[in-house]
């Protein structure tokens, strides 16, 4: 038997959202690589980006609990329940907290740049600013989920 044969038995849908983030995450670097010709390697952890890693792994949990449990379990609804909640937050306060960064981040250095003397607790500082999804980001990662979520053998 296999590693992954041997995992899935262990626990089929914690497997499958494992693999679902797992996956999601290197197609970041790899989209990173592709894009920007250079290994990035925050976007083999780092939030935001495409896809997201967060909907891939809440829909890969959604469907494998659905194949294990069934659709009319309260695991399933527990799970469906938890990851529209999931991605809810990723296009809504996660991607406003990004763009609000990004507007501080860029009054941070004109002030900066008026007077670093001044404001001395900044330190070079910037605020993370990828830290949310756009919708098609989320769509993206869930159908990557939904995908996995069916592709990966019930043992």
């Amino acid at each position: 038997m296999t590693l992954l044969h041997t995992a899935l038995s262990w626990n089929f849908v914690l497997v499958t959202a494992i693999c679902a983030s797992l996956l999601a995450q290197l197609i970041k670097v790899l989209l990173n690589l592709f894009t920007f010709h250079r290994f990035i390697a925050e976007r083999m952890w780092g939030a935001g980006g495409m896809p997201s890693s967060h909907s891939a792994t809440v829909c890969a949990m959604v469907v494998a609990t659905g194949r294990y449990c069934g659709v009319s379990s309260s695991q399933f609804a527990i799970a469906a329940v938890l990851s529209i909640i999931v991605m809810y937050d990723a296009m809504g306060v996660r991607y406003e907290t990004g763009e609000q960064a990004k507007l501080l981040n860029r009054m941070f250095s004109e002030w900066m740049d008026q007077g670093a003397a001044s404001f001395p607790f900044l330190g070079g500082k910037k605020l993370k600013e990828m830290v949310g999804h756009t919708p098609i980001e989320v769509l993206t990662g869930a159908v990557l989920g939904v995908v996995l979520g069916f592709a990966m053998p019930m043992v």
